[in-house]
């Protein structure tokens, strides 16, 4: 193999890992396992559509947005699993399977599945998110299950 694919190898390689820590300091922030600052993980005109309930454009939103979570989902925690992602130079793209057991504001359990299909943009040798699209298979009361009750709201 030529050395030079062998290094650019070794670069996707280094960016795959490097999104993946993206992807899981993300869900540490949001569920309140670590102390960063949400916004510093996008970039500045970055977009999450979490369609039909929101849709997000730029830092400033993204922040204000976790900030007020705490008032209407207490409790969460995410998992992120089997990550299909494709580095392209200084951009790629990802898709994420989502698994959410999760307390409302009103103290009441539900489970949330889906996927999120997100963009990333590597920014002075850093990768950052771009955009972040929600999709949901179910969101649906803990009591019920997603079998009686697919959507709760």
């Amino acid at each position: 193999m030529p050395f030079e694919e062998l290094k650019r190898q070794i670069q996707v390689l280094g960016d795959l890992e490097a999104i993946r820590q993206l992807k899981a300091r993300y869900a540490q922030v949001v569920d309140g396992f670590l102390n960063q600052d949400i916004e510093k993980l996008f970039t500045e005109d970055a977009v999450l559509d979490f369609t039909p309930r929101d849709i997000l454009k730029g830092r400033q939103a993204i922040k204000e947005f976790f900030r007020k979570i705490p008032e209407f989902q207490p409790f969460s925690i995410h998992y992120f699993v089997l990550p299909d992602i494709k580095v392209e130079g200084e951009k790629a793209q990802g898709r994420w399977y989502m698994w959410l057991p999760a307390t409302k504001g009103d103290g009441s359990a539900i489970w949330v599945a889906g996927y999120e299909d997100d963009m990333y943009v590597k920014v002075d040798g850093e990768w950052l998110i771009s955009e972040v699209k929600l999709t949901r298979c179910f969101r649906t009361p803990y009591e019920e299950g997603w079998h009686k009750k697919r959507f709760a709201d």
